[in-house]
């Protein structure tokens, strides 16, 4: 059987660091763990369970003898800090009362929240509890994070679909997602739909890029980026290996008519002058109705001294 492990968990240490960095002793350790959980859902309950929503990802925790720092990982970090700093100085507040040590906050921005597993784990989490469709919503999110440079999306989403009786689980997946790979940059994210007809759980695995390289923006022209055509057979581009034509003429690309061209029409003008250089015909000459015509013999005329002889 497949034993499956969180692809966070599997890089930290390796290629990821720790979430929460401090050392403590025996007696402490037990105390310092608990705490930071409890600040981490202090602050998922103030940020991502109520309105408005500040879209929190990521929450680090690093400690000293004496101060607390926690660093807040957001994508709305607008409302996160709130008008003149409001928001962050009532939650130091409030830790400070639950650790009963100095605490700082700082916020960070995330700069591509598409590429984020958590957010976008929490955004599909969010419509589903609004009743709107699980296939569709699936869908648009695979494919905004592909656009945006990701290269595979995974989700998965488990529970009372479409308020069925019978719980399933449905998954839509793009590109790929080399778990097994410790150089791949993989996130990974979980969130619960609380809807009238139960929970709905939700996972979402995204493949960035590798550790150390930059991600390629993709520039969608007249169609979207990262689609890619699956013919009925499975493969692409036919559905016999190598992309070849074969099976009944329904399954064959139809042949695309080009538009024809329009012929120009061209218009003879007629010209008084000839132009210069140009040979031209000579008219023919009129002919009189007096003038005899060819090959018709015509009677001589008689004289008047022939005719006096005559008489």
């Amino acid at each position: 059987m497949g034993q499956k492990t969180s692809p966070i968990g599997f890089r930290t240490g390796i290629r990821l660091g720790w979430q929460s960095m401090w050392y403590a002793s025996k007696i402490d350790y037990g105390n310092c763990l608990v705490e930071d959980q409890k600040i981490r859902e202090i602050v998922d309950r103030k940020y991502n369970r109520q309105m408005p929503r500040g879209g929190v990802a990521k929450v680090q925790v690093m400690r000293t003898r004496s101060n607390i720092k926690v660093t807040l990982h957001s994508g709305r970090p607008g409302v996160v800090i709130g008008p003149r700093g409001q928001e962050v100085d009532n939650l130091r507040l409030e830790l400070e009362e639950l650790t009963g040590r100095k605490v700082s906050v700082n916020v960070v921005e995330v700069k591509e929240p598409e590429l984020d597993a958590q957010l976008m784990a929490e955004s599909v989490a969010e419509r589903l509890a609004k009743r709107s469709s699980f296939r569709r919503t699936m869908k648009q999110h695979c494919e905004a994070a592909m656009n945006a440079g990701a290269r595979g999306v995974k989700i998965i989403c488990g529970g009372r679909l479409g308020g069925s009786e019978l719980a399933r689980r449905e998954t839509q997946m793009k590109g790929s997602i080399p778990l097994h790979t410790l150089d791949a940059d993989i996130g990974y994210g979980v969130s619960t739909a609380r809807t009238t007809y139960g929970a709905v759980g939700v996972k979402v695995w995204v493949y960035r890029r590798n550790f150390g390289e930059e991600i390629e923006q993709r520039v969608v022209s007249g169609h979207r980026a990262g689609s890619r055509r699956v013919s009925p057979g499975g493969r692409r581009g036919g559905g016999v290996k190598g992309g070849r034509k074969s099976g009944p003429r329904s399954n064959r690309a139809k042949k695309v008519e080009q538009p024809r061209r329009k012929e120009k029409k061209t218009v003879q003008v007629q010209q008084d002058e000839p132009e210069s250089g140009l040979k031209t015909k000579p008219e023919p000459e009129l002919k009189s109705k007096d003038e005899p015509k060819k090959g018709l013999k015509t009677k001589p005329e008689s004289k008047p001294e022939d005719q006096e002889k005559q008489e």
